[in-house]
């Protein structure tokens, strides 16, 4: 099956056990995301509350296969441009080569758009070597240095 089949949905809160596995299920999340579910939900339910804050799923019928966060940032900067960042970007792994990451980035595009947002952004960490190479064709820059800092 490919991107073809694929269609979009807002998440549930149902459906954050299956958004945890396709964040675990890569490199990185795989040292860092957890069995206990509890932080997760509560996380979600306070998404749900802040309104701009959403999660998306990729779904090919029932089976959930890839994920993302867009949240919508009114600010003053660059003319006082709205802008959307979108974060955990996932695609299963036995997904992946199929076109679905591509599509998930034009759903997350086109509603940025739909929310007056003249700017699309992300970070990306420096290991995901595959991942530079996919938004690079995807028509992004890295134009810029990102920190952070634990609390």
């Amino acid at each position: 099956m490919t991107a073809s089949a694929l269609g979009f949905r807002p998440a549930t809160r149902a459906d954050v056990p299956a958004v945890i596995a396709l964040l675990a299920d890569d490199m990185l999340g795989q040292g860092r995301e957890t069995a206990d579910l509890a932080p997760y939900l509560a996380a979600f339910d306070a998404m749900q509350a802040e309104g701009a804050n959403q999660l998306i799923l990729g779904v090919i019928g029932a089976e959930i296969v890839a994920c993302y966060q867009i949240t919508f940032i009114s600010g003053l900067s660059l003319s006082a441009a709205r802008r959307a960042q979108i974060e955990g970007v996932r695609v299963a792994s036995d997904r992946r080569g199929q076109n679905i990451g591509e599509a998930l980035v034009h759903d997350a595009e086109t509603r940025a758009r739909a929310a007056g947002c003249t700017l699309l952004q992300f970070t990306t960490n420096r290991s995901r070597s595959d991942a530079h190479r996919f938004y690079d064709r995807l028509g992004f820059t890295a134009s810029h240095i990102g920190y952070k800092k634990s609390l």
